[in-house]
């Protein structure tokens, strides 16, 4: 089991940035994909970024040039550098990690306001 436990969002103008952290903890031996997706009302869940299983990078197009996805192995959690943001990112941000043979696990979801 993974548990996910997500911060950062909050309530923010646009133009304005925002940082969002996820750390993993439990019982496994790596996890082999992690990133971020968004649901905003409505919507389904898109993905945002990811690292991918070979360690590069997907991002949606909405957000290229504008987010950045980074991670921290040693401390088993991924970032999300949201940058430049506009009333469409406004949505609730949820934290994925899939690991091999074990399972697809999400965090509880973190809202980001983005005021215009």
């Amino acid at each position: 089991q993974v548990q996910l436990v997500e911060s950062g969002g909050g309530l923010v103008q646009a133009g304005g940035s925002l940082r969002l952290s996820c750390a993993a903890s439990g019982s496994f031996f790596a996890i082999n994909i992690m990133g971020w997706y968004r649901q905003a009302p409505g919507n389904q869940r898109e993905l945002v970024a990811a690292f991918t299983s070979g360690g590069s990078t997907n991002y949606a197009d909405s957000v290229k040039g504008r987010f950045t996805v980074s991670r921290d192995n040693a401390k088993n959690t991924v970032y999300l550098q949201m940058n430049s943001l506009t009333p469409e990112d406004t949505a609730v941000y949820y934290c994925n990690a899939v690991v091999f043979g074990n399972g697809n696990f999400w965090g509880q979801g973190t809202q980001v306001t983005v005021s215009s």
